[in-house]
């Protein structure tokens, strides 16, 4: 199996060592570069074309919200997981709604980075429960968008199901326990909800789901 690419981004030399520590101990992750800000950031990513970014968020020159925006949209198969102390609404949404496909904190265990970063290479998300909900919350009482939110094409029942426990931030294998289905099905479940609503990953689907009120913070 080939080894996961990554390049670790953040303005504090002694992060990007450990994080760097952190996941190298998983012997199908390579960090294969390290940059100091969002600039260099993308420059690396067209040099080097990594599977995954690990970026922080509060950065000079370029932020990683601003990177992560550009590098989405360049190399979309190019995976960008936050990894950073932020876990405000200015920092939460943004840097989701630009395309991250997870969020974790730095106080975050190292198996926890790790399975992180798993987690987004494999197509999935990595998301705390406390940050899904506070995403969820963030969403529901910010301005709607100016698009037709009434547009998204109906789920079924059991995508709608799905949809519930993607909100309480359980991962696959969590919402295949609880709703006694394989975790292929539920992977299947999401692909479907991907496509009709044509979005990228769970993350998206959780932001289109909290501005059309299809979930709920408790």
């Amino acid at each position: 199996m080939p080894a996961i690419r990554v390049l670790i981004v953040d303005d504090d030399p002694l992060v990007r060592s450990a994080l760097s520590h952190f996941v190298s101990r998983d012997p199908d992750i390579t960090v294969i570069a390290q940059a100091e800000d969002g600039i260099e950031a993308i420059a690396t990513v067209e040099r080097e074309m990594p599977d995954i970014v690990m970026m922080d968020v509060q950065m000079p020159q370029m932020n990683g919200i601003e990177a992560t925006a550009v590098i989405v949209e360049r190399w979309p198969e190019v995976r960008v997981l936050a990894v950073t102390t932020l876990d405000g609404r200015e920092t939460v949404l943004p840097m989701l709604s630009a395309g991250a496909s997870g969020y974790l904190l730095k106080d975050s265990s190292a198996e926890e980075i790790v399975t992180g970063v798993r987690e987004v290479h494999s197509g999935a998300s990595s998301l705390s429960p406390r940050i899904a909900s506070m995403l969820i919350r963030h969403v529901r009482d910010s301005e709607p968008a100016a698009a037709d939110l009434t547009a998204l094409e109906p789920l079924t029942d059991r995508e709608a199901e799905v949809l519930q426990c993607l909100a309480k931030g359980m991962s696959n294998a969590e919402i295949a326990r609880t709703l006694i289905v394989s975790e292929g099905t539920v992977k299947a479940h999401l692909g479907r909800m991907m496509s009709k609503w044509h979005l990228r990953d769970r993350v998206q689907i959780l932001v289109a789901a909290a501005h059309a009120g299809l979930v709920n913070f408790r």
